[in-house]
């Protein structure tokens, strides 16, 4: 991380070297190994190398001598020597450290960033580079057989860093089986969370957290689960979330890295992808979501208070056949059901949107509640952690038609992949195909009332659509409309 933030002079080789000086330098031994901990020292690290000091450069001898023997890619490295300093930070942790948007926000306003979502923004639109081969060092720069014994003390820190703050072990009880044996569970402290704002520090909530029997077989039914045994890593416990009576019946929520399991006595363990968004709120069925411990004050799409009891929300239905869409508000923010075992940041664009503005989470009005409740049921379920619909075009299709909405909806999965479609919403709704969510133009056949084919295309505000493949075509308001055979082979384009 330090490496890709540094400015981008000098060779690549003593850059890598300074980088893990940093590194090195910002330890501060037992104080890191907490999530809050491991939070402020990547705040330690992002600062220095953001400007990093001179006389880093003086003495890299050791840390020259601890080198891999191949430097990451340099399309890569010349890539983010050209952005601004702050969005070469928002790309490094959102798109190679993986973290989610509310995260890098909060990590670029802690490093005194004026408008983090600009940057985080900025970041988005940067384009990949062609991945080249990387270079390699010079055989004198290699690793030695006495490389400095550092970089080994920082992997020892960064990795106990990891660990969760407490063990759950009945001090009452004994067993006869070795400890090592017994499957257990980790938790954070109740107050972790006021330190650092990260899924590590969600602490344990319910009315069943101290219920030792219960819990026991929550982690016992992990450690049965197929499959899980073989990806968890060697020593690694699942993190307990929740431990209580949900509608009733008994409900213990479990997190390992980025899976989740909801375990129930008589429906077994269910596991779950679900990413590590610190603040998404997680789904236990029948409506109810165990929120992140800073939102304690949901409300409903009509703006009055949902009720919290330990951390789960009040029944919250989408008010849709398919039982997706809208859910409720946290703070700025609006949250829905699009099918993922946690709930699903949703935003809205209108027509009159234009790109190039500060784009911040905002509540959805009723226009875009309106729109989701569509699209929702149009979306493919499963994990999403942010989805953003951009009515790109809004009005009445001629010849006979009726009014209709052409809508760009962006997916983020949980793995920071993201994907683009658009969806006509009018009479019937009908998929258009992939959309840039940047400059949206979508294209499809429509059938008049008087049984006639037209081809209709539009594009967002500024831009104009154009039709290769259908002739006497014409375009007002952003609408093209062609009348044409419905077998011609059309591509759509926006200038």
């Amino acid at each position: 991380m330090a490496y890709f933030v540094l400015p981008g002079t000098g060779k690549r080789v003593y850059r890598l070297a300074i980088a893990r000086r940093i590194v090195d330098g910002t330890a501060r031994g037992a104080r890191d190994r907490s999530p809050a901990g491991l939070a402020r020292r990547r705040t330690r690290v992002l600062r220095r190398a953001l400007r990093p000091s001179r006389r880093l450069r003086i003495g890299l001898g050791p840390w020259l001598r601890a080198l891999p023997a191949q430097l990451p890619d340099p399309a890569l490295t010349a890539m983010l020597a050209r952005l601004d300093p702050h969005v070469r930070v928002a790309y490094v942790l959102r798109h190679m450290q993986g973290l989610p948007p509310y995260a890098v926000r909060d990590q670029l306003v802690e490093l005194g960033v004026r408008d983090p979502w600009a940057m985080i923004r900025a970041a988005d639109e940067v384009p990949p580079p062609s991945a080249r081969r990387s270079g390699r060092f010079e055989s004198a720069l290699r690793p030695v057989r006495t490389r400095s014994t550092a970089p080994l003390a920082v992997a020892a820190v960064l990795t106990a860093a990891l660990v969760a703050a407490l063990v759950l072990t009945d001090g009452d009880e004994r067993d006869d089986e070795p400890a090592a044996r017994e499957p257990r569970l980790v938790a954070a402290a109740p107050d972790a969370w006021t330190r650092g704002r990260t899924l590590d520090a969600w602490p344990p909530r319910g009315d069943l957290v101290r219920d030792r029997a219960f819990t026991r077989r929550a982690a016992a039914a992990w450690e049965a689960a197929p499959g899980e045994r073989a990806a968890r890593r060697p020593g690694a416990a699942p993190q307990l979330l929740y431990a209580g009576r949900d509608g009733g019946a008994p409900l213990a929520v479990l997190r390992l890295g980025d899976r989740i399991a909801l375990y129930t006595p008589g429906g077994g363990l269910d596991v779950a992808a679900a990413g590590t968004d610190p603040s998404a709120p997680i789904a236990l069925g029948g409506g109810r979501y165990l929120l992140a411990p800073w939102d304690a004050s949901p409300e409903t799409l009509a703006g009055e208070r949902l009720a919290v009891s330990s951390g789960v929300t009040a029944p919250a239905r989408a008010g849709t056949d398919c039982g997706r869409g809208p859910l409720f508000h946290l703070g700025g923010r609006t949250v829905g059901d699009l099918g993922g075992p946690r709930a699903t940041v949703l935003a809205y664009h209108s027509p009159d949107y234009r790109p190039g503005r500060t784009e911040r989470p905002a509540r959805l009005g009723p226009e875009g509640r309106k729109v989701w409740n569509r699209l929702a049921c149009q979306t493919d379920p499963g994990p999403v952690s942010e989805a953003m619909a951009w009515n790109f075009w809004s009005g009445t299709i001629p010849h006979g038609g009726k009014h209709a909405d052409w809508v760009c909806t962006r997916l983020t999965r949980i793995d920071g992949r993201t994907t683009a479609s658009a969806t006509l919403l009018g009479a019937k709704d009908r998929a258009t195909g992939a959309c840039d969510a940047r400059r949206p133009v979508s294209g499809t056949w429509w059938k008049s009332p008087s049984g006639r084919w037209y081809y209709l295309a539009a594009a967002a505000r500024g831009l104009v659509p154009h039709a290769e493949g259908v002739d006497r075509s014409t375009t007002r308001h952003r609408l093209l409309v062609a009348p044409a055979a419905r077998t011609s082979p059309v591509t759509v384009t926006a200038r």
